[in-house]
């Protein structure tokens, strides 16, 4: 059974994201796909969707939902937002069934920047160049190619599975604090003398305020070049870190442009996109080159642990009217404890 996903209130830069739009960078055309690629995948498998269905990429600013007409279940994983419903607190990695006019909301918590709302059977939009992923700059997918905003619809799609349980989502590949990040050096580290190689790695390297999802800043020590801060445009992978003439590094993200000519002293393994995407303007973070052999294996985990099914635990019980646990059908009257204390 399909249904409707009402926005309430959304903050700037609340998208729909799925997989990513690939294949098309060679004629400039950018991926865009989640932030968090890991979360966005723990969100949307705990519901039996596809690992790449469309969601709902939250950031900073927060969003607050409801279901029309019809229940919908839905899944949020990702940074530490602090999400509620009907204003009773939930865990920041969670499934619950939305009654049609019960509230979730979700905002800016302990940790993260980005966090992701899937709903059982995924969002069902337009396909542009096979992706329903939004570009805001070219004003592409999503939702006429633009953030969303109150007022705004969504229908869903058919769920995979008849029902869905209820509760916290145990996602421990999603624990990913920020201090250390691993890279693949190059290709482009010859343009670097080894001291400033290991100058790189060492940083401390603090995240800019000037961020978004075209790229992160980072300020620290300043790399210099053996020679030509220039290099002839290549094609940008996510992750892909830049340093220009400043010596500052640049790491391109999910809205990269398609090519760039700077030297790119390393790239982000992919199982660690994620853990730099969810670093918060201020963070301080170093670097760890590992081999070709340890990132694919990070990334084996990874694919493991979303091929299996998402254990989701139910939360524990504790005591409210039987007015509000039917008014809310949460968990099957389940609530996260720990929010009473």
């Amino acid at each position: 059974m399909t249904g409707t996903l009402s926005i309430l209130s959304a903050g700037p830069g609340s998208t729909v994201q799925d997989g990513g739009r690939h294949g098309y960078l060679r004629y400039g055309v950018t991926g865009a796909g989640p932030m968090d690629p890991l979360a966005h995948a723990v969100a949307n498998r705990a519901l039996g969707n596809p690992a790449g269905a469309a969601a709902i990429e939250v950031s900073l600013g927060g969003i607050e939902i409801t279901a029309e007409e019809a229940p919908l279940t839905v899944a949020v994983a990702g940074g530490a937002f602090s999400a509620t419903l009907d204003g009773q607190a939930l865990p920041p990695a969670v499934v619950v069934h939305l009654e049609p006019g019960v509230q979730l909301r979700l905002r800016a918590g302990a940790a993260g920047c980005w966090c992701y709302l899937a709903v059982a059977g995924g969002l069902d939009l337009p396909l542009v160049l096979g992706s329903a992923s939004t570009h805001t700059r070219t004003g592409i997918g999503g939702l006429e190619g633009r953030a969303l905003a109150a007022g705004d619809r969504l229908a869903t799609g058919t769920p995979a599975r008849v029902s869905v349980a209820a509760g916290a989502i145990q996602a421990p590949l999603l624990e990913r604090p920020a201090e250390t990040i691993r890279v693949i050096l190059g290709p482009q580290d010859d343009f670097f003398a080894p001291d400033q190689i290991a100058s790189f790695l060492a940083g401390p390297w603090t995240v800019s305020a000037r961020g978004d999802r075209m790229a992160c800043f980072l300020e620290g020590p300043k790399l210099t070049h053996l020679r030509s801060y220039n290099i002839t445009s290549d094609g940008i992978a996510m992750g892909a870190i830049q340093v220009p003439g400043e010596g500052q590094p640049i790491i391109l993200m999910a809205d990269r442009q398609s090519t760039g000519g700077y030297p790119k002293i390393a790239t982000i393994i992919g199982p660690d996109l994620g853990r730099l995407a969810q670093a918060r303007p201020g963070s301080t973070l170093c670097f760890r080159s590992v081999s070709h052999a340890e990132a694919v294996a990070a990334r084996a985990e990874e694919q493991a642990f979303l091929a299996g099914a998402i254990p989701v635990e139910p939360l524990i019980r504790t005591r409210f009217t039987s007015e509000f646990l039917l008014g809310l059908n949460l968990v099957d009257g389940y609530v996260d404890a720990h929010a009473q204390a």
